[in-house]
């Protein structure tokens, strides 16, 4: 009669050794994949590097499969730095962060979404962000339209009105709210914009976001939350400013066509993202 053998730690130390070399076979292999991607585009006239939608695609699959042991956590930020790495590889970028509202929690937020390859670039305003990316041009017709900017979101008391300087048909554009993966207590949790050269192609839309003004005191807009209409920045003077976001087929006649609407004289489409996906 045989005996069953009873594993040990050298026998599972050896098993997590095979599998740690085939991760890293295939993440070599996955490079090699982006050396034919670049070529591709190159005979097929170009293409965008960024993939807003793609990438919400892949996080969504990734967090609605995961299960076991490891933190939710740890395969989130795993991913979203292979797929930040391997873009920079595809096309060299940096991201320009808001360093305004303080700069602990943006770096944190900026290294758990794009690691440490790509270069981080810190600035005192939202402004000086848009600023820098809208100058980062296109580095070649592969690139996905130069650099990319993360803004926190919502009011900054540096800079009231960061969101006009997006209305412009040239200006930078919003292509992502982070983190993607929205949950209580997440490591790298500040609400975050990012922003980039409008893309042609490759964006995400499931949530459009809008620039408003109007003279005088902004209308009471609190009813438009239950129309999937929601305020995330505010100022107000001799003329208000709101930065709003609504579902991704909405325009500006939508908008005006709200209770209170009509106070809306100026409205801009300032980019679009895809909608978060939320765990409790």
């Amino acid at each position: 009669m045989s005996e069953t053998k009873v594993e040990g730690l050298s026998d599972l130390r050896g098993e997590i050794d095979r599998i740690d070399s085939e991760m890293h076979e295939l993440l070599m292999r996955r490079g090699d994949i982006i050396d034919r991607l670049i070529a591709v585009k190159a005979r097929q006239g170009g293409g965008s590097a960024f993939r807003p939608g793609r990438e919400a695609d892949m996080m969504r699959e990734i967090a609605s499969r995961h299960h076991g042991r490891l933190p939710l956590d740890t395969v989130e930020s795993i991913w979203r730095v292979i797929i930040s790495t391997f873009t920079y590889v595809q096309s060299n970028y940096s991201v320009h962060a808001d360093l305004s509202g303080g700069d602990s929690a943006m770096r944190d937020s900026a290294r758990f979404h794009f690691g440490f390859t790509v270069p981080l670039v810190g600035h005192p305003t939202p402004g000086a962000v848009i600023t820098a990316v809208g100058a980062s041009g296109r580095k070649g017709a592969e690139n996905g339209g130069g650099d990319l900017g993360m803004i926190r979101a919502g009011f900054h008391a540096e800079d009231a009105r960061w969101w006009e300087r997006l209305a412009a048909a040239d200006a930078p554009k919003i292509i992502a709210r982070l983190p993607f993966v929205e949950r209580p207590d997440h490591p790298a949790g500040t609400p975050v914009f990012i922003i980039s050269n409008p893309l042609a192609e490759a964006a995400a839309k499931d949530v459009a976001v809008f620039s408003a003004q109007g003279a005088g005191p902004a209308p009471d807009v609190s009813g438009w939350t239950a129309l999937g209409c929601d305020t995330l920045g505010q100022s107000e003077g001799e003329e208000f400013s709101l930065l709003l976001s609504a579902p991704g087929d909405w325009d500006a006649e939508r908008l005006r066509r709200l209770p209170g609407g009509g106070a809306l004289e100026r409205i801009a489409w300032i980019g679009s993202h895809a909608k978060r996906f939320e765990i409790q």
